[in-house]
């Protein structure tokens, strides 16, 4: 009782203002604070108590681009990245109110999903400036020749199972199109890792994820037998978006200094090498396919 009370008092108490740090006071500290999704292969993990991955080596470069150094800050998803803005960009979470990043990484780079506007016409994210889209996603299949050596349509997962996250888009998606006549091979895991060992464990004959987080897995399995099919997928709602970055809106100088330096090893490959190291496929976000 004495525990419960003391809760309902601390979450009574006003709460500490979060301080979104100047450009100024980022150059002066020496360190850039960066957010990124923990355990998030091939993007952001830890392997033998070293950080990796993809945004990992990216936040480093950025930092270093300005002479500073990278400071990560490990991001539990909340329910909408609405909750990841507010509590890492510009207010800070409930329990950790202090705890803001100067940027975040991974962050869907979305003219709607910016624009969007709640009630009362107000922008939903007005505190956010989303900007320097880095590398274009998309829906992805792996499936096991020796079972399934060619899926030339997702209408083969009739008849052979399929691995997917729970509660994830291709979940919602394999369950529902062709009105459903997809769902019983549709086979449920609690990550997209998780649906890959069932691959690998000829529990189904292929999964849909990321093509980021698959062929990282296809990477490390190093197993010829395991294939990439790039695939339509028929009344998928967005089957590719572009990822960029966010920075609160009052600190414009930082997203210049780093949107000009992302241009930079989009230009001259260094973005695309790093990708490679993690045995991805780097895509162009259509900014960039846009002018060229």
């Amino acid at each position: 009782m004495r525990l419960l009370a003391l809760l309902c008092w601390l979450l009574c108490l006003p709460l500490a203002q979060a301080q979104v740090r100047p450009y100024d006071d980022i150059v002066a500290s020496g360190v850039l604070k960066v957010a990124v999704y923990e355990n998030f292969p091939p993007y952001s993990f830890q392997q033998d108590g070293q950080a990796r991955g993809v945004d990992v080596d990216l936040a480093n470069a950025l930092a270093e681009a300005l002479g500073l150094k990278a400071e990560l800050i490990w991001v539990i998803p909340g329910e909408k990245l609405d909750d990841d803005l507010r509590n890492y960009i510009w207010k800070g979470h409930y329990l950790r109110p202090k705890l803001l990043a100067d940027v975040m990484l991974r962050v869907p780079y979305d003219r709607d999903y910016t624009a969007r506007r709640n009630d009362v016409g107000e922008l939903v994210n007005e505190q956010v400036v989303i900007f320097a889209p880095y590398q274009r996603e998309r829906w992805h299949l792996v499936h096991d020749t020796r079972r399934l050596p060619v899926v030339d349509s997702i209408g083969v997962f009739r008849l052979h199972p399929i691995g997917v996250e729970l509660e994830s888009v291709p979940s919602f998606y394999l369950t529902s199109v062709f009105n459903g006549q997809l769902s019983a091979n549709t086979r449920h895991y609690p990550s997209p890792a998780a649906a890959f060992a069932a691959l690998q464990g000829a529990e189904v004959d292929a999964v849909m994820a990321l093509r980021g987080e698959l062929q990282w897995l296809l990477h490390e399995a190093a197993d010829p037998a395991l294939k990439s099919s790039d695939n339509t997928y028929p009344n998928l709602g967005q089957p590719l978006w572009d990822i960029g970055m966010a920075v609160h809106e009052s600190n414009r100088q930082l997203s210049n200094a780093l949107d000009m330096e992302v241009e930079a090893m989009v230009r001259d490959g260094r973005l695309a090498a790093l990708y490679a190291r993690y045995g991805l496929t780097y895509e162009l976000p259509g900014l960039y396919q846009d002018v060229q």
